[in-house]
């Protein structure tokens, strides 16, 4: 197939550091050029692909000093994917809902996958508007809020099988924290579940401009114990030994988290995965096999020298078998074939329980 991946301008595809999207649209464009299908990339100059490249930017925006307002360049990718729309068998976006007004009409097939939260008020009148778009959602619980919008499927994550060396013996004698410093991610609670049972804690994150003041107020005083080490961000290099030597990663987190890429990422390195039952988490944790959820402070204090216990194989092996790049394809190529000939669109890709509370209504 010939297939056109659009992603945001933020960062490069793949990051150099944090940026879950664009690692995501990294795995699965490489995975399927890798699969012989003939993709084009539209992304940031600075991206590293094997896949055709069309450079929107010569680089990702949030390394751009200059750059004040991304909504700009975003138009002007977006103009030059029209350009080239009758090019491609399918687009599928990366890039919320952007390019609605402009695709609608076009006779190549479009497939938006939606990447942050959905239970904000504004977006059912978005969706009901254009009811007409395909939607990916990458957990079942992410499309709840929304759950009339036009969902075609639930595609979960994956990540390649080799990224991360899992590590089953680990010698670092901490547990983690990654991925961003916000009020949304609780890295306070992680401080405080380290804390009180005396295990050293590491917390590889990053600090966005809108979260300096959180950082600056509520985290940063806690840093001041021995037992905790802000590493700031890390590169993916960096990341197999962060997590790979932890005992477990922590994900004390308060928000209705999509996916959660971290958590598959822990996985992949063998590291069990402590978190709190909100968003996607219940989808993601194998409870008892990859980690433990919990719903309370205490109850995660409680639990997590059990997390610790957890069989570190046994996470690498339900890695394998439920978040590979090679399936995530696999499962995007099915939904693209399934678009493009409308009549082979199979009620199969809806999630199981989406579709039987669909069924309980008729």
């Amino acid at each position: 197939m010939k297939i056109a991946q659009i992603a945001p301008l933020f960062e490069s595809v793949p990051p150099r550091l944090y940026g879950g999207t664009e690692r995501v649209v990294s795995y699965l464009t490489e995975e399927l050029v890798r699969q012989g299908h003939e993709v084009t990339l539209f992304a940031s100059g600075d991206s590293i692909t094997a896949a055709k490249l069309v450079g929107c930017v010569p680089t990702a925006l949030r390394l751009t000093p200059a750059v004040q307002d991304h909504l700009p360049y975003h138009m002007i990718m977006l103009d030059r994917v029209r350009e080239q729309a009758d090019d491609f068998d399918i687009l599928h976006f990366h890039i919320d809902q952007f390019q609605y007004p402009m695709f609608r009409a076009r006779e190549t097939p479009i497939v938006t996958t939606l990447h942050g939260r959905q239970d904000l008020p504004d977006l059912n009148a978005l969706y009901t508007y254009f009811n007409d778009m395909p939607l990916v959602s990458i957990s079942d619980n992410q499309r709840l809020p929304v759950i009339d919008a036009n969902f075609h499927a639930t595609i979960y994550h994956g990540l390649p099988l080799h990224l991360h060396k899992p590590t089953f013996d680990p010698r670092g004698g901490y547990v983690a924290f990654l991925g961003r410093i916000s009020a949304e991610k609780r890295p306070d609670l992680a401080i405080l579940i380290a804390r009180s049972l005396g295990i050293p804690l590491k917390i590889a994150a990053k600090v966005d401009k809108t979260d300096q003041a959180y950082f600056r107020a509520e985290i940063e005083p806690l840093l001041d114990d021995p037992n905790v080490e802000f590493v700031g961000e890390i590169n993916e290099r960096d990341k197999t030994r962060f997590l790979g030597e932890a005992l477990a990663l922590l994900c004390p987190i308060d928000w209705p988290e999509p996916f959660g890429l971290v958590m598959i990422e822990a996985f992949a390195c063998g590291t069990p995965v402590l978190a709190f039952r909100r968003g996607s988490v219940p989808e993601v944790v194998d409870d008892g096999v990859t980690g433990k959820i919990v719903n309370t402070l205490d109850e995660a204090i409680q639990t997590l020298p059990s997390v610790i216990a957890l069989d570190r194989r046994a996470v690498r092996r339900r890695f394998e078998e439920r978040f590979s790049v090679e399936r995530m394809a696999k499962d995007y190529v099915r939904l693209y074939r399934a678009l493009v000939s409308p009549a082979a669109v199979d009620e199969i890709l809806l999630p199981s329980k989406i579709r039987t509370a669909i069924h309980a209504d008729q």
